[in-house]
């Protein structure tokens, strides 16, 4: 199916293996033989199911909790936590929805994901993970009422029927409940485990009529937990989720098909001398003119593009079309090319970079690649291994967005950057706000003794530009000095 082919391409990158061996997985092999009922769910709820099942096949979980392990056929208790599984669930929660109907009731249903804990499960191996979802089943099952249906729907999630009497307030005073149980510390082999759990919740019969559509609302207000909170939570289904999603998969769509549509193109952006204020460079800025939606936002699309296993070709695509661009320029200026830390979890990176700039004629010199912090907190040893060989073909490399993340000074003094970039949150309020003035010098004091250069993003007063020049900043870049320009433009700036 074409569904299933995309998904082993998109998490042949989340799980760092080749496409054949996604494919070859079990739980991708269920999710196809599931995938008739993605019309009922819905594409965002059938893909976090993808997510999910895959990344538990990658750490050893059953990702399969309705299947017998060693006959197959579907099951209706879970054999680790005795449980029902999604499929008995589904029928009683249908119960439930039948019951509440005919006494003019409502009903709750509660998903349940354990935060991390496939990560977890990573770290303290199979067998002792198993025995820790035991307990937190049974600390779930505790919680709730007699009248409540608890079941295990997923490797690392869990759901709740809850019958409501009165009031959905009923339904947030439960999922609190479970909250502060599952808080407490579960002991383990002589250790104290702690776990975190988001929880969406779906109320019936606001929120949905049928089990399907119940379990899909929920799991979507699910998926809305970690970008509210940034951690576990609860979130209670809104229809405007289901818009906003209808609306992102919508530019998810064509976002897959702008490549083939020639509809990404690439401005640049001037770096200047902060003495001279002659032009050193010019940074790469991806763009997206949309046929019908106009030009989109880098904000919205790359992050899109990360999540639906885009990023790859696209961030190849910016980095081929740069430099042969930039080839062509009448004068030898560097251009700069932001990586995503995704782009990391290709060890052949520092390959593909060679073969590109081999390809366009561009010397090696005349290349920075920016990166944040977000690609050295993934998995530092591979990235800076990484680093080093893009490095040593003599690739600038800066460190970009530097103080608004970690700005741990132990990047500084595992990898040799070339140069820092301020971010603009800090170059906006210089000269109105004293401790941005204070971080701002604080970072050219450091990179001053760190021979390094600096480059401060965002500069659009003359007082910001003379600020920075009295405290020697290097290079500046902002509205101020230069406005990113197309292909066109540029090529006549230059002559």
């Amino acid at each position: 199916m074409r569904e299933v082919a995309q998904m082993s391409s998109v998490f042949a990158c989340l799980l760092e293996i080749e496409p054949p061996a996604v494919a070859a997985l079990p739980a991708l092999a269920l999710l196809a033989s599931n995938a008739v009922g993605l019309a009922a769910i819905g594409r965002a709820t059938w893909r976090l199911r993808c997510e999910r099942a895959l990344r538990a096949a990658a750490c050893g979980l059953d990702p399969d909790v309705d299947r017998d392990p060693l006959t197959g056929p579907p099951v209706h208790r879970d054999p680790l936590t005795g449980l029902p599984t999604r499929r008995l669930f589904r029928d009683r929660l249908a119960q439930s929805l039948s019951l509440a109907d005919r006494e003019g009731k409502g009903v709750a249903l509660l998903c349940i994901e354990l935060d991390g804990f496939q990560a977890l499960a990573q770290l303290i191996g199979g067998p002792a993970a198993q025995r820790l979802l035991r307990e937190i089943a049974n600390r779930l099952v505790a919680t709730a009422r007699d009248t409540d249906a608890v079941a295990r729907l997923g490797p690392a999630s869990f759901g709740i029927v809850q019958p409501l009497g009165g009031t959905p307030r009923e339904a947030w005073a439960m999922a609190q409940r479970l909250l502060a149980a599952l808080s407490e510390p579960f002991p383990l082999d002589g250790r104290l485990v702690a776990i975190a759990a988001c929880i969406g919740i779906a109320l019936h019969p606001t929120n949905g009529g049928s089990a399907d559509m119940l379990i899909g609302n929920a799991e979507t207000a699910l998926g809305r937990v970690k970008p509210e909170t940034g951690s576990g939570g609860i979130c209670f289904f809104e229809q405007q989720m289901n818009t906003h999603l209808h609306a992102r998969h919508a530019l998810e769509h064509d976002l897959r098909h702008a490549l083939e549509r020639d509809e990404l193109l690439l401005h640049y952006q001037p770096l200047f001398d902060s003495r001279s204020l002659r032009i050193v460079g010019y940074e790469a800025l991806l763009r997206w003119r949309h046929p019908t939606r106009g030009t989109v936002s880098p904000a919205e699309f790359i992050p899109l593009a990360e999540e639906c296993g885009l990023i790859a070709p696209i961030g190849s695509w910016v980095l081929r079309t740069a430099c042969a661009e930039a080839s062509l320029w009448s004068r030898p200026l560097r251009v700069a090319v932001n990586l995503s830390p995704i782009q990391f979890r290709n060890r052949d990176l520092a390959l593909l970079v060679a073969g590109i700039l081999a390809e366009t004629g561009l010397p090696a010199s005349r290349l920075e690649l920016e990166v944040t912090e977000g690609v050295l907190i993934d998995d530092t040893t591979s990235a800076l291994a990484i680093l080093r060989e893009l490095k040593a073909q003599g690739i600038a490399i800066a460190l970009d967005d530097f103080g608004t993340g970690y700005s741990s000074l132990s990047y500084l003094r595992s990898f040799p950057f070339d140069k820092l970039k301020i971010d603009r949150s800090f170059v906006r309020e210089l000269g109105e706000d004293r401790e941005a003035d204070a971080i701002v010098r604080s970072i050219l004091a450091l990179c001053r003794s760190l021979n390094l250069d600096v480059t401060a993003e965002g500069v659009e007063t003359p007082e910001q530009l003379a600020l920075l020049r009295e405290q020697d900043c290097s290079q500046v870049q902002g509205f101020l000095l230069g406005r990113p320009v197309g292909r066109e433009e540029l090529a006549h700036a230059l002559v």
